[in-house]
């Protein structure tokens, strides 16, 4: 989980007399600043959503930002590491609220925003069933309860993402993956499989379970048509785009739809 992206640019210390001072100024800083948010991340118990709105709208937040300028991928790579220690002692509130400096701090790395979205949707909830007893102790609707919190806290990082990340269609999968996983809403994450797909760069696996969805929700002939139109765009020498385990879909939707013969799918190669 750990992710170093140390681009130092040396030209920046021209006009420094003492390199020396200069990494200490920084090492100073950057401890400050540790200090700081390592008191921000220990917020009273239920006071979470509060300390995240204070992070984001504290006075002289943009101009700390602006101040850090090329140091923004050190700094957000420091928090980074804050949050990975918060992880591994399953700090909630700490957790929650780094997932969201980080981001705040330097938003051009995508790996943040996918693996924030994970934590939110998968650790954090988890962790506070854990510490309400454990799967076998919360009753079926609180778990619940506490899964669609997280979920839609995750759906929605990712949905700032998408207004900084070039990469959409890798955000609009890991969206899909937490709609079916935690929410267990198919077809919504039909959709988002569809939108990751249509995206530039989109997975040729995010069409064919967009086309397996439509099938779970009872809409055969749309998955047939859609398979069908799919299968005739695939390059037929990509092991990615898996052309022959389309053409196999196609023909059980063939079988389930009773397809006649005459109008069966006959690839043109």
């Amino acid at each position: 989980m750990l992710r170093w992206r140390w681009g130092w640019r040396f030209t920046l210390f021209g006009n420094v007399k003492s390199k020396g001072l200069m990494f200490a100024g920084v090492v100073g800083g950057l401890a400050l600043g540790g200090a700081a948010l390592n008191f921000a991340a220990r917020p009273e118990r239920g006071r979470t959503t509060e300390v995240q709105a204070e992070l984001d709208t504290a006075p002289g937040a943009g101009a700390l930002f602006g101040w850090l300028g090329g140091f923004r991928a050190l700094a957000a790579d420091f928090l980074w590491l804050r949050l990975y220690a918060g992880w591994e002692r399953r700090d909630l509130p700490g957790s929650q609220t780094l997932i969201r400096a980080v981001v705040a701090v330097d938003p051009r790395p995508i790996y943040f925003w996918l693996n924030g979205a994970r934590m939110l949707a998968y650790d954090l909830p988890a962790w506070r069933i854990a510490a309400e007893g454990g799967y076998e102790a919360v009753a079926p609707t609180r778990r619940h309860v506490i899964e669609v919190e997280h979920a839609q806290l995750a759906l929605r990082h990712l949905e700032a993402a998408r207004k900084v990340q070039r990469d959409q269609a890798a955000l609009w999968v890991e969206q899909a993956n937490i709609e079916l996983n935690k929410l267990g809403d198919v077809a919504a994450a039909a959709a988002s499989y569809r939108r990751a797909w249509e995206s530039s760069g989109g997975p040729y696996y995010a069409a064919r379970i967009y086309a397996e969805l439509l099938r779970k929700q009872g809409e055969n002939a749309k998955a047939y048509k859609w398979l069908r139109d799919l299968h005739a765009k695939l390059p037929a020498d990509d092991e990615a785009a898996d052309a022959p385990l389309v053409l196999a879909r196609i023909r059980e939707l063939e079988k389930t739809l009773a397809v006649p013969v005459a109008e069966v799918y006959r690839p043109a190669r």
